[in-house]
C-alpha cells in the first residue's frame, strides 16, 4: 500500500503486539520534527545564576543599589547569589554577616524564595535566592 502511495512505511511501536506501523513521508516527518525541536529550543529560557558582591559593613545607599539589581534580575528570571566577603577582624563578627544576610531575605521575601541557605566557605558567606 505504502509503494502504491509512493511513500514510506514507518514503524511507530515495535514492541507492541501486533507491531504498530504508519504510512507517511518519512522526509517530511523528519523536517517537521526538527522544526519542532527547533522551535522549542528557540522558546527555552536558560536561567543563569548573577552574584552580588557585598561587605558586612556596606553603607545603606550601596545597599540599596545592591538590592535595586538583585530585583532587576529577579524580574528577568535570574537566580541571584548574594556573596559576604569578610576580611581581616571581620571574621570575628560573622554575626552582622548573618544579620545581613537575613535583610536581604526579608526584603526580597515577596519575589524570591532561598534555594541555598547561608553557610561560611572560608572567609565567604553565601547564599543564593531563586525568584518565585
Amino acid at each position: 500500500m505504502a509503494d502504491e502511495a509512493g511513500l514510506d512505511l514507518v514503524e511507530v511501536s515495535p514492541t507492541a503486539r501486533p507491531p504498530v506501523c504508519k504510512i507517511l513521508d518519512y522526509g517530511k516527518y523528519k523536517f517537521q520534527a526538527q522544526k519542532k525541536a527547533a522551535e522549542a529550543r528557540k522558546k527555552q529560557k536558560t536561567v543563569e545564576v548573577k552574584e552580588i558582591k557585598m561587605r558586612p559593613n556596606i553603607d545603606t545607599h550601596d545597599y540599596q543599589v545592591k538590592m535595586r539589581k538583585m530585583s532587576e534580575f529577579f524580574d528577568h528570571g535570574d537566580k541571584v547569589k548574594v556573596t559576604l566577603r569578610f576580611r581581616g577582624r571581620e571574621m570575628a563578627h560573622q554575626n552582622l554577616g548573618m544579620d545581613l544576610l537575613r535583610k536581604v531575605q526579608a526584603e526580597t521575601e515577596e519575589i524570591a524564595k532561598i534555594e541555598s541557605y547561608p553557610k561560611m566557605e572560608g572567609r565567604q558567606m553565601m547564599m543564593v535566592l531563586a525568584p518565585k
